[in-house]
């Protein structure tokens, strides 16, 4: 049950009752960023501080290596939409949504997977606006990502694209019973407003990190939406650090390292409402992301390695080499591919390129997951295992 305001003392907020009587309960009430008293950054933390700021600049770096930064960021948002979606319970791996994908779905979860084709919807809708100057980061972008993110499929019907005009709980059969009970709705529209003020760095400039840390804790106990809230809340990271040039392409995603450790990342979060901990929870966070760039540095590694080592294979078939080469690029990209899409990619008639598989079929660089005669759809198997490492459903 949620705690009595009398309970606690903290510098996030205050719990106000909300409702008495048998089912009264007490809604929290956010301060507005940055917290008051100020941070306190010891040493320790900002020797966290410092080295996830270097492995930010050790990833962003690491993406010249690879021949076609885009190609890979294709691959690599769709682990992170898996990933994000398997917290809110979905059970869609990556295999699951590049099927989905390509209209391939015989035993596959299509509701999951459709979720998670939502995901990436809207990152890139994110994405675009704010690389385009449509929008900035803001309250009207962020209700754009969630109107994408529910558009089709499980909560379409929760008001998608819109603040939520309920109140909202979690854990509990009801609010007088759950772990945490969110600001009433009244307060969720100046609450974001104010959320939306402390990332353009009003009242005072924060430290891009320390930014998105407090940022994400306050969008999760603002909680403004039905539904779909901690999907959009870990989209928030990703398009902050992006907007604001941390990383030229949006490649930390913190999913996977929340999926490792979800209890921790709860109990931090409400630690942040009850106590006002928030130097914890910026530890917890500073070493989320030094885990995940790590992570993910090394990945872009070891497919740079990969392609480089597969090329070379290519290149050793002599004949045939030049139309391989360029299957290949397709198959970077995509991960499945079929043979006659890859055709009218490429420009080409169907013989040369169903030589051109059958050719990197024979190299172990692709391979054919149907089993049909007609119809057949071939899998880049070693990128796919590379990016399928830690997706495996809850």
């Amino acid at each position: 049950m949620a705690p009595h305001p009398h309970q606690i003392s903290n510098r996030a907020g205050r719990f106000l009752e909300a409702a008495s009587g048998p089912d009264g309960f007490y809604a929290f009430h956010p301060r507005p960023l940055p917290p008051d008293p100020p941070l306190e950054i010891d040493a320790t933390l900002q020797d966290l501080l410092d080295r996830a700021n270097q492995s930010l600049g050790r990833l962003d770096g690491v993406t010249l290596l690879l021949p076609d930064p885009d190609q890979f960021l294709y691959s690599y948002i769709r682990k992170e939409a898996v990933l994000s979606s398997q917290i809110e319970g979905t059970q869609s791996s990556l295999s699951d949504l590049l099927l989905f994908e390509n209209e391939e779905a015989p035993g596959v979860p299509v509701g999951d997977a459709r979720e998670t084709a939502n995901y990436i919807r809207a990152l890139t809708h994110g994405m675009e606006s704010i690389a385009g100057g449509r929008l900035p980061l803001c309250t009207r972008l962020l209700k754009e990502v969630h109107a994408k993110l529910l558009e089709q499929g499980r909560g379409s019907e929760k008001a998608p694209g819109q603040f939520r005009r309920d109140q909202n709980w979690l854990g509990g059969t009801r609010p007088g019973s759950a772990r945490f009970v969110p600001p009433p709705s009244t307060e969720v529209g100046p609450a974001m407003s104010d959320l939306e003020e402390f990332l353009h760095d009003d009242p005072v400039s924060t430290p891009i990190l320390v930014k998105a840390a407090l940022a994400h804790a306050q969008f999760e106990t603002i909680h403004p939406f039905l539904d779909g809230n901690g999907r959009v809340g870990r989209l928030l990271i990703s398009l902050l650090l992006y907007s604001q040039g941390t990383l030229t392409r949006p490649l930390l995603y913190l999913s996977l390292y929340l999926k490792r450790h979800r209890d921790a990342y709860y109990d931090h979060l409400q630690r942040v409402r009850i106590e006002g901990a928030w130097e914890d929870w910026l530890r917890f966070f500073m070493e989320g992301v030094i885990d995940v760039a790590a992570s993910a540095t090394e990945t872009t590694q070891r497919i740079v390695t990969m392609v480089e080592d597969d090329r070379k294979k290519i290149h050793a078939l002599g004949r045939g080499a030049a139309t391989a080469y360029r299957v290949h690029d397709v198959a970077t990209r995509r991960i499945l591919v079929r043979p006659a899409a890859v055709a009218r990619e490429l420009g080409l008639t169907d013989p040369p390129v169903y030589s051109a598989i059958a050719r990197l079929e024979k190299l172990g660089v692709l391979r054919e997951i149907t089993g049909r005669q007609r119809g057949k759809l071939y899998a880049y198997v070693e990128y796919l295992a590379l990016l399928n490492e830690g997706t495996e459903p809850l």
